[in-house]
């Protein structure tokens, strides 16, 4: 554990902070239970408890300066843990906001180490690839569904149908991220097959915004928000649903913050929608003999809060066996995919990942769920590196639900 700083102290500091995340730190007692939720704790010169009380003592540029700020995955696990219920994740976008308000890659800002100079100018250039295009990817954004290539029918009015009742907001990772595609082409399947009345934006889709929320970026989120809230009614939809928790954490939490009143639709996560096409009978499962556990990804459990949906399909499924890992619903370890932890550090998200992998693997199940595709990626990534002697496969929650109605 590093020593705290005690030169350069700003009296203003806390204040700044409390104003720029709603959060105030000022009961903080220095209890550490935050640092040991913490899945990059390990990695951190200053732990999350100690990056707190160093706001609190004004230590201003130590805290914007060190790479500590940079590998917080913004999962939350800290705050679940904390008894004063400090959302630590609000203070470090707030922290990561001045830093890019400072400048300091600019050659007269304090020196900052390699490390956070790389991982900045990654992050700087994520922010111009969705301003420019409107993607993570930097890719043109027309070809958002490149991966109903390989269905077998695409559906009319896949693309901007007027209309439509549910639109299905693919996200930035399902549409330009090949490992994804089984998502959005499951999704796809199975509201053709329960006879929905849906289509997607298309090119017109831009990035939900969380990526650039999360690095500190905030300032271009609202005309993110106002495009892809004024494209949905354009269209004339009354339902969105997506298989991201970042877009659908986006779409539910932040854009009336952002915008200023309720949106006047009904947001559902796809594993919501899906219990309701189960329980309606809308679709029939067949029968799957798989052992399965399930993560629950940060962004769709611990920022909104559902828990229950993901199991109740899983529990629908006949000859599924669902065992639970060692830490689960708001304990749940994340798998590191989030933050842009994988811009900043890519070596890092491995690390973490592999925590998680080992906790399925010691349940015995033979596929690990997930109902986040860039948590299903990350685990993807990391199995590649992975020397588990048990095969272990990871699926999303709608592929296992398309491959039980093949069977049904």
């Amino acid at each position: 554990m590093s020593e705290i700083p005690v030169a350069s102290v700003d009296f203003s500091f806390a204040n700044l902070v409390r104003e720029r995340s709603g959060q105030d730190i000022r009961p903080c007692y220095y209890c550490q239970k935050c640092s040991t939720g913490c899945p990059t704790a390990f990695s951190m010169e200053y732990k999350p408890a100690q990056m707190l009380r160093m706001v609190q003592l004004g230590l201003r540029e130590a805290v914007l300066t060190n790479a500590a700020l940079w590998r917080c995955t913004v999962c939350e696990n800290c705050s679940v843990h904390c008894p004063n219920e400090v959302s630590v994740g609000r203070v470090v976008e707030a922290l990561r906001e001045l830093v890019w308000g400072e400048g300091y890659l600019v050659a007269e800002a304090p020196p900052i180490d390699e490390t956070v100079q790389s991982g900045l100018r990654a992050l700087s250039q994520l922010g111009e690839r969705v301003s420019t295009w409107h993607n993570i990817s930097g890719e043109d954004n027309q070809g958002r569904l490149i991966w109903s290539q390989n269905l077998e029918r695409v559906p009319e009015g896949l693309e901007r149908k007027a209309g439509a009742e549910v639109l299905y907001f693919v996200g930035c990772v399902a549409s330009f991220f090949p490992r994804t595609y089984r998502v959005p082409q499951s999704m796809t399947n199975i509201m053709e097959a329960a006879g929905v009345d849906f289509t997607t934006l298309g090119g017109e889709e831009w990035c939900c915004g969380y990526p650039l929320l999360s690095a500190g970026l905030g300032e271009q989120v609202e005309e993110l928000a106002q495009h892809n809230l004024a494209q949905a009614k354009a269209m004339g939809v009354k339902k969105v649903v997506t298989a991201c928790p970042s877009c659908y954490y986006m779409w539910k939490q932040v854009y009336s913050e952002l915008l200023g009143g309720e949106l006047d639709l009904e947001i559902q996560h796809s594993t919501e929608f899906l219990v309701g096409l189960i329980e309606s009978g809308a679709i029939s499962l067949g029968e799957l003999e798989q052992t399965v556990t399930y993560h629950d990804p940060c962004d769709l459990g611990r920022k909104s809060g559902c828990y229950d949906p993901p199991r109740r399909v899983l529990e629908s499924i006949p000859g599924l066996s669902f065992v639970e890992m060692a830490d689960y619903r708001e304990n749940a370890l994340c798998c590191g995919g989030g933050g842009n932890l994988e811009t900043f550090e890519p070596a890092l998200v491995t690390e973490v990942a592999l925590q998680r992998i080992g906790q399925a693997r010691q349940v015995g199940a033979g596929v690990l769920v997930s109902a986040c595709q860039q948590c299903e990626r990350t685990f993807m990534n990391a199995l590649r590196q992975d020397k588990g002697d048990k095969r272990l496969r990871v699926m999303d929650v709608s592929e296992l639900v398309w491959r039980a109605m093949e069977k049904g």
